[in-house]
């Protein structure tokens, strides 16, 4: 079993009820956040899951929205794990990913030398393994694998998507993209699919050219369904709505997704939760 929560269903419009873009994986023990978005630790706090306790995190790009909280993630990681000579912590994300991370840091250079200075435990800044990819295997600890392929998101690129698997379960994680060859061949027979999702027949209809140009690089519901359907996946699960999802909506965005995808579909609020049994 692979339990998902969606931590931030939101958007890059700040919204008081969606977090920033930010899933969790729980499989086999461990404990994956995908993603970081604004007000992760928050929502994370609020299922018991706390800075310290994750096992790596898996950045799909490099978009703001996806990345906003990763500084206050590598601080509080930092300053609430206790045990002496911590290991890294593992980021695994495309290329770019290590300046990102290093420049973070840097920024937070202030902060982590007012903190050396005053508690006697903390002697060395935050430590962390950084791993770049595009495609192929990533991680194979205690029974749980994770593999990547290239996503379509741009003129933002690299980008990837993960697929974990675990005790016969798999998931699937889609990140921005249009429908693509690489998200295609990583989520074929997957237990579920998390793809992010944009009504395209509203946003064509604002009169900002700014945000129409969202239609280009990200998927609409439908899309993100016959992804699903090409795959054959048995759970479609759709976050990081645009627009944000009305409470009352909920049935006029799965019936798009059921026109193109006859699985099971969820979506929801912040903290929705899926769990991912194995596939037969």
């Amino acid at each position: 079993m692979i339990e998902i929560t969606l931590l931030g269903t939101g958007s890059p419009i700040p919204d008081p009820n969606r977090a920033g873009p930010a899933t969790l994986v729980r499989a086999g023990g461990q404990v994956f956040l995908v993603d970081c978005g604004r007000g992760v630790l928050q929502r994370a706090a609020a299922i018991g899951v706390g800075a310290a306790g994750l096992s790596a995190l898996l950045l799909t790009h490099l978009h703001s929205d996806h990345i906003g909280d990763l500084g206050d993630l590598l601080i509080t990681r930092w300053i609430t794990t206790f045990t002496p000579d911590p290991a890294p912590f593992p980021i695994l994300g495309p290329p770019g990913t290590a300046e990102t991370v290093e420049a973070t840091l840097k920024a937070f250079g202030h902060d982590i030398s007012y903190r050396i200075a005053h508690h006697d435990d903390l002697n060395t800044p935050p430590a962390v393994e950084v791993h770049e990819y595009t495609h192929g295997p990533v991680w194979d600890r205690d029974g749980v694998s994770i593999r990547v392929a290239p996503t379509d998101h741009r003129p933002v690129a690299p980008t990837i998507g993960f697929r974990v698997d675990a005790d016969g379960a798999s998931v699937v994680l889609a990140g921005d993209t249009v429908p693509c060859p690489g998200l295609d061949e990583l989520a074929a027979g997957a237990g579920a699919l998390v793809h992010t999702v944009i009504r395209k027949d509203i946003v064509t209809q604002i009169p900002q050219q700014r945000l129409q140009d969202i239609c280009d690089y990200h998927s609409s519901v439908e899309e993100a369904a016959a992804t699903a359907a090409r795959a054959g996946v048995g759970t479609l699960v759709m976050t990081h709505y645009v627009p944000a999802l009305v409470p009352g909506q909920e049935e006029q965005w799965r019936t798009l997704a059921a026109q193109e995808f006859g699985g099971r579909i969820e979506l929801g609020d912040d903290l929705h939760r899926v769990e991912v049994p194995p596939r037969s």
